[in-house]
């Protein structure tokens, strides 16, 4: 004689249920995978340089609020996107830069001295005094 799994008081509470658990574990999941990929993204703006060595050089936590990049062919940044140096001193204005203000220069090891200069005459020009060069320990 079969076994009767199936008893008479089932087909009367046959309703669809949601289960919570495997939904909050996908949740926590995707919580996760948002946090990492959005972590990586922090640097993605940045030019990659080759930055040169100091050894007397003091290190600086704080990120400052302006970052222009020059790489090895010469070619100036401002967060990713190319300027000139007029563009420069006109954006650092705009912004309302003054001595206060902190700009932080990162120039390839092989960016010609010249270009350094112009950005750092470029940055001096908005009124700014307080420039930070970035190097490698």
């Amino acid at each position: 004689m079969p076994v009767n799994l199936h008893s008479p008081a089932d087909d009367e509470g046959d309703e669809a249920r949601i289960e919570v658990i495997p939904l909050i574990d996908i949740m926590f999941f995707l919580l996760a995978a948002f946090m990492l990929v959005s972590l990586s993204m922090t640097h993605m703006k940045r030019v990659p340089l080759d930055l040169p060595e100091a050894s007397t050089a003091v290190a600086d936590t704080s990120e400052p609020p302006y970052q222009i990049a020059i790489d090895a062919n010469g070619v100036t940044t401002w967060e990713g996107a190319v300027v000139t140096l007029s563009e420069i001193t006109a954006r650092l204005r705009a912004a309302g830069a003054d001595a206060a203000t902190r700009v932080m220069i990162s120039a390839d090891e092989n960016a010609r001295h010249k270009q350094v200069l112009g950005v750092l005459n470029a940055v001096r020009a908005a009124g700014v005094s307080r420039i930070q060069f970035e190097t490698e320990d």
